[in-house]
């Protein structure tokens, strides 16, 4: 099968956008032609009309919910928003139920994926039994199983030892550790960080070194046992200075943020809605411009969005009681486009990289980026139309967030996988 995308606009080396024909053969890019070319392939013929084609957009932490909190997502319904978002990868983390901790439960998430026939879900595997922090799981069996690596997201490993042990076990395998970096004896009763807004609410606040003493440690710990440390949400300051450090003495240490820690700080939370309750919490501005700083310098090496949907019902009791975490894939590129792109603080490609081809490198991929003879995981976006963020519109089950209502450009329109379409707006 042949399909030929025309006249698209796609960022060359220097970051500069060229007019390209994009020819497509079997699932692969067989050729990329300068628009002045003539197209002569028979195949399916699609005229880009001169709008935005990227790599398909990669996303290594998202939350699918299935199995056991089918109410809040499945694999399907995640993966078609995914697609729909313009991601055509992503990596989905073990805090189901039950635990993704063992062989048959990997499998389970390959072969839901499989099924839905939509975007390329890779399972990340527990560093403990059950994610309770007492035993260690089979790193071995999980990866031959499928696991592309190991983490208790949605909780740190509380035991220095233990993730000195898990992190000795994934360097022998040649894995990556990826940590959720969180103090427990500092977070308990909270919901939101630590500052003006949970004083002003009388709500008890999660403060910055809750996630920052994990990052030293666990940074420590990696350069002891050589793994591929990477850190994920970072929203501190502290955490960002931490990183770079590490980095600039040669340990193996790769991070991510996501789009509401570039957007949004503490200040702009309008009450006690829960649907501006995430964990990391909206920490204060100078966290936020630490996590900027941090994207723009390579000291964050990629954007994810920590996909996290929940039902109407859990985000309605309230910020105190309601469940932690914000759907994403929808939103990430057109937000970051309108916010850092469109305003002219960032180039085109900067973002792009950092949601292809740095978290194909990260990760070792073979995707993330346009050249011949890889994956056809493409993704189209129109720049130039404005749209509301409608939740009701979504298509993950999900509707937890806090940008409706906002207008944006930069919304994707068509996603392939492997040459196939996923996702074409209507």
């Amino acid at each position: 099968m042949t399909v030929i995308i025309k006249n698209a606009s796609v960022l060359n080396r220097e970051g500069v956008l060229e007019r390209k024909h994009i020819v497509v053969q079997d699932g692969i890019i067989s050729a990329i032609k300068d628009g002045s070319e003539a197209v002569d392939e028979a195949g399916e013929m699609i005229e880009a009309e001169g709008r935005l084609l990227i790599p398909g957009l990669i996303d290594m932490h998202v939350h699918l919910r299935e199995p056991g909190f089918e109410h809040k997502e499945t694999i399907e319904t995640g993966a078609r928003s995914a697609a729909k978002g313009g991601f055509t990868t992503i990596a989905c983390m073990p805090n189901t139920r039950p635990v993704t901790d063992s062989p048959e439960i990997v499998q389970f998430v390959k072969d839901k994926a499989a099924e839905a026939g939509l975007v390329k879900v890779l399972p990340y595997a527990a560093i403990t039994k059950n994610e309770l922090g007492r035993e260690l799981t089979d790193f071995a069996a999980l990866k031959e199983a499928g696991a592309i690596g190991f983490t208790d997201d949605g909780v740190g490993v509380q035991s220095a030892q233990m993730m000195k042990d898990a992190m000795k076990i994934a360097a022998g395998l040649d894995m990556p550790v990826i940590a959720h970096c969180e103090d427990n004896s500092l977070v308990e009763g909270c919901a939101v960080a630590e500052g003006t807004f949970a004083a002003k609410h009388g709500l008890k606040g999660i403060p910055n070194e809750s996630e920052a003493i994990h990052v030293g440690r666990d940074i420590l710990l990696a350069e002891a046992t050589g793994v591929h440390y990477h850190v994920c949400h970072v929203s501190t300051e502290q955490s960002v200075r931490l990183i770079r450090q590490a980095k600039e003495i040669g340990i193996k240490v790769t991070a991510e943020v996501c789009p509401h820690h570039l957007l949004l700080s503490e200040e702009d939370i309008p009450g006690l809605d829960a649907n501006w309750k995430m964990n990391p919490p909206l920490r204060s501005r100078r966290d936020v411009e630490a996590c900027i700083a941090g994207l723009l310098d390579g000291t964050i090496d990629i954007i994810v969005t920590d996909h996290a949907p929940h039902s109407e019902e859990e985000k309605a009791k309230g910020m105190q009681l309601a469940p932690f975490g914000i759907v994403g894939f929808e939103t990430a590129f057109p937000l970051l486009y309108t916010a850092f792109v469109a305003t002219g603080k960032w180039d085109l490609s900067l973002l792009v990289q950092r949601m292809t081809a740095d978290p194909a490198r990260v990760f070792r991929l073979n995707t993330g980026s346009l050249t011949v003879g890889l994956p056809a995981d493409l993704t189209l976006i129109d720049l130039t139309e404005e749209k509301e963020v409608d939740p009701a519109s979504f298509a993950s089950k999900g509707r937890n967030t806090p940008f409706g209502g906002w207008k944006l450009k930069g919304w994707p329109v068509k996603t392939w996988v492997n040459g196939t379409a996923v996702w074409t707006e209507e």
